[in-house]
C-alpha cells in the first residue's frame, strides 16, 4: 500500500488494518477484555495461572456429566466469579469449553515470542 493510499483511509480503517496485521501475527488485537483464562502482557495473549484452575474444574465438572448450567451452579455455590466479576451462567461455561476445545481460539500456554527468545510470564504480569 502506497502512502497516498493510506492518507485516503479513515482513521477507522487504519486502526482496523493495524488490528489484523497484528492479528496475523498472533497478538492481541483488544476487542473487549481477554477470554476467561488469559490476560495480555505487552499486546501478547497469557495464561492466566488462577484462571486456568477454574477453567480445568470446568472441565472436569463437564466431563464428568454435568449440563452446563449444573458446572456453572457449582462454580457460584463456590464462590467462583467471572473475569468481570459476575455470577456464572451456562454460556459462560459454554464459551469456556468452546475454546478448550478448539471452537474458538484455543488456550494455549504461557508463553510469549519476543525478540525471538522465548520468555514464561508470570501471573504478577496479568494486570
Amino acid at each position: 500500500m502506497t502512502t497516498h493510499d493510506k492518507k485516503n483511509l479513515s482513521a477507522w480503517e487504519r486502526l482496523e488494518q493495524g488490528r489484523r496485521a497484528k492479528a496475523a501475527k498472533g497478538g492481541y488485537v483488544g476487542y473487549g477484555s481477554p477470554p476467561f483464562g488469559q490476560c495480555s502482557v505487552n499486546g501478547e495473549l497469557v495464561d492466566n495461572p488462577t484462571e486456568a484452575q477454574v477453567v480445568e474444574l470446568i472441565r472436569r465438572h463437564h466431563k464428568s456429566g454435568k449440563s452446563l448450567q449444573k458446572v456453572a451452579n457449582w462454580l457460584n455455590n463456590n464462590g467462583y466469579k467471572t473475569k468481570r466479576g459476575q455470577m456464572w451462567q451456562r454460556i459462560s461455561v459454554k464459551r469456556v469449553l468452546d475454546r478448550l476445545y478448539g471452537k474458538t481460539s484455543k488456550i494455549t500456554g504461557v508463553i510469549s515470542q519476543s525478540d525471538d527468545n522465548l520468555q514464561t510470564l508470570s501471573i504478577d504480569d496479568c494486570s
